[in-house]
């Protein structure tokens, strides 16, 4: 018997507090809904990138109160779990996965944002997007951690000087944006299929790596690839640090399930964005 996912995108499913960049052009800003959906959808489809396989969309809400699609479910599972109990097929779907990164990072693009929000105008780089919301996650982590209050000042500066150094690009990849093993599942024939795909985006392919290496410690080396610049990396990582203190703390002001395991990422993400000053 077939099985099948169906998608929900309704308010009560939504453990982020309400902000007001939701909508906007901000590439990183929370992406949900069937718009960025079916967008993402297509222009993945159309690199050859496996993702869960559409049967319906409904937009305009005529059966139920929210948008809903319907996907197959892949019956293999994430990726996450593989590594320890099948670790031979968890490689094969990592090399599979490295095929996709190389056609999706070579797709080009003279404009950076989201797929579905990629002719409105953004901020005049990456990099000072980067920095905008990096400088604005330090402001509200450290209202909300005494250790990032006594290092904001340099922190900041940090912040600062590592943006200074990054050189004008004018030609983006597309990204996932926030591709862990979690979000790559592996079908029964034991290729990758990427999931929770609405904030893909053309950016940095940079960006993409700093979390890809985050997320997959020692076997990022099957993701790695030449010719990244160094500099772009160094500010990734400290905003992606202070991006997952700020996050995690922002989640657990709400109704959000698993608190401890947020207070665990918002604690590492702490001691390492402390451990990137000079």
């Amino acid at each position: 018997m077939a099985t099948v996912v169906v998608y929900v995108w309704a308010d009560t499913e939504n453990f982020w507090p309400a902000v007001d960049e939701v909508g906007t052009a901000d590439p990183l800003a929370p992406a949900s809904g069937l718009v960025p959906f079916l967008a993402a959808q297509r222009s993945l489809d159309s690199l050859g990138v496996r993702v869960p396989q559409l049967l319906l969309a409904d937009g305009g809400r005529r059966r139920y109160r929210a948008d809903v699609a319907v996907v197959e479910d892949v019956c293999g599972g994430p990726l996450e779990g593989l590594f320890d109990t099948d670790p031979g097929r968890a490689g094969s779907a990592l090399g599979d996965l490295a095929g996709m990164l190389k056609a999706m990072h070579g797709r080009r693009s003279p404009r950076y944002g989201r797929v579905d929000l990629l002719e409105q105008d953004v901020a005049a780089s990456c990099e000072a997007l980067v920095l905008d919301r990096a400088l604005r996650d330090l402001e509200e982590a450290a209202g909300r951690d005494d250790r990032i209050a006594a290092a904001a000042d340099a922190l900041g500066d940090r912040l600062r000087e590592l943006a200074a150094r990054v050189a004008p690009r004018a030609e983006y990849g597309l990204i996932h944006g926030e591709l862990g093993p979690d979000h790559v599942l592996v079908d029964g024939d034991g290729h990758a299929v990427l999931i929770d795909i609405e904030g893909l985006m053309y950016f940095d392919v940079e960006w993409e790596h700093v979390f890809l290496r985050l997320r997959f410690g020692e076997r990022y080396a099957a993701l790695a690839r030449p010719g990244l610049d160094p500099r772009r990396l160094d500010l990734f990582m400290l905003a992606m640090r202070l991006s997952l203190v700020a996050g995690p703390l922002r989640l657990l002001d709400g109704d959000f399930p698993d608190r401890p395991f947020m207070r665990t990422i918002a604690e590492h993400n702490t001691e390492e964005a402390l451990a990137l000053l000079p």
